[in-house]
Parts: C-alpha cells; sequence; structure tokens
C-alpha cells in the first residue's frame, strides 16, 4: 500500500511562526512521530511526504533520523490541501493501486489503523478512519442563534488515513479541477460522484493537533505509550 502524507501544515491556529509538523512533542519532532507509525506498519511500502518548499530540508532531517526501510519520497505540495493531494497522487509510482492518505498533523496514528485501512483499500473498497460524535451537535445561524439539533447517532467525526483505489481518485480529482470543485478532505469528492464511502472507526487517540492544548494532549499519550508494560500494571 502507498501513502501520502499532507505535511504542509500551518501554524496558524497552533500560535506558531510556522510549519506545526515541525514543533516538537514529548522531544521529537510532530511528523517524525507521524512517520514512525507508517514505518511501523508493513502493509505500507513506500511513503511520499506532501509539503511545502520552505520545509524540505527541516523534512529532509526528519526522515534522514527515522532511517526508513522503504521508499520515502519528497513531493512538493501546492496552495491548497486538495491541489497537494493532487500532486501526490501524480507522483506515486506506476504500479500503485491503493493510497492512504494521512495528514500528518495526525501523529497519534496507530500502526493498525493503518493497516486496517490498507486491507480495505486493497479489497477494492473507498474508506475513512472516523469516531462517532459523543457531543450533542447544534446547527447555529451567522447570528449564533440555534436552528437544529442533529441526532448525533448518525454523525461521525471525519479523520485520516483516508484510503482509495488510486485510479478512483484520480479520476476524481479530475472532475473537482475541471469543474472547480473545492473540498477539504478527498471522501467529499467520492461523496460529490455519488461514490460509496464507508467509515473505519478510529481509536479517541487520533487527534489533529490543531491548538496548543492538543500538544499537551499528545504529549501525554506518548508519555504513556513510551512506559514499559510493567509501570502501568497495578504492580509496577
Amino acid at each position: 500500500m502507498h501513502l501520502l502524507i499532507a505535511a504542509a501544515g500551518s501554524g496558524r491556529r497552533m500560535g506558531a511562526a510556522g510549519n506545526k509538523l515541525l514543533l516538537p512533542v514529548a522531544g521529537r519532532p510532530v511528523l517524525a512521530w507521524t512517520l514512525e507509525a507508517a514505518l511501523a506498519c508493513p502493509a505500507i511500502t513506500w511513503i511520499g511526504i506532501v509539503g511545502q518548499a520552505v520545509d524540505e530540508a527541516a523534512i529532509a532531517a526528519i526522515v534522514a533520523s527515522a532511517r526508513p526501510d522503504r521508499p520515502v519520497v519528497w513531493i512538493l505540495g501546492g496552495e491548497t490541501r486538495q491541489e497537494s493531494v493532487s500532486r501526490g497522487l501524480a507522483a506515486l509510482p506506476p504500479q500503485a493501486t491503493g493510497v492512504l492518505i494521512h495528514d500528518g498533523a495526525r501523529c497519534l496514528v496507530e500502526p493498525d489503523l493503518l493497516a486496517r485501512c490498507a486491507d480495505a483499500v486493497a479489497f477494492g473498497a473507498a474508506v475513512i478512519a472516523a469516531t462517532p460524535v459523543t457531543d450533542t451537535i447544534k446547527q447555529v445561524d451567522g447570528e449564533g442563534e440555534i436552528q437544529a439539533t442533529p441526532d448525533r447517532r448518525a454523525l461521525w467525526a471525519a479523520q485520516t488515513p483516508q484510503g482509495f483505489p488510486v485510479a478512483d481518485l484520480r479520476a476524481a480529482h479530475a472532475v473537482a479541477e475541471r469543474e472547480g470543485w473545492s473540498v477539504t478532505d478527498d471522501a467529499a469528492l467520492f461523496e460529490r460522484l455519488g461514490r460509496s464511502v464507508r467509515v473505519l472507526e478510529a481509536p479517541p487517540s487520533n487527534i489533529k493537533l490543531t491548538t496548543p492544548f492538543d500538544l499537551i494532549v499528545a504529549e501525554a499519550v506518548l508519555a504513556a505509550r513510551c512506559q514499559p508494560a510493567e509501570a502501568l500494571s497495578p504492580e509496577g
């Protein structure tokens, strides 16, 4: 399975001057943790990191430190996430039949989740990682007035990885470019084309690092994961 990591994140909501994926969390850059999880998934055989030119040297250093045992390729991204993914698809090896798209800011992704998504795509499915919504959701207007309360039993929070057959996703991006569509994730392209996409439930830890608070949460999760098993036992 081929994996594209979207790594052109801005640090605006994080309060950072540059790419938030280069910020430290638990002693290492955010992107280093994302890459480590991808390399820990045997189903992933090729990785493309899609970023901006200003970050190429820093990302190359992260890749070198990871000492990857499979190809990890730099891909210059575009002005939008949609354009960056399209460029990533164009850079895939000719033999690629399935691809996962993953946000580099979801550095707590577990190798098992990547593997489950890869397995579904290998059988021809289009899938996204997602979690059931647990909060009561309110739909509001521009003035802040509540308009409706959707039934949360039918609501899922979309995440990544998202996986697709390569030919189908390329075709969807071609239609989007021709029609001038602008979407926030690749699943939305399939939705607009009436194509089936199903969800695979992700663990609660698969958060996207967006605010400084998210860094605190990630630090805690990574610290717990790095503790020896005996330290977590009641006797430890």
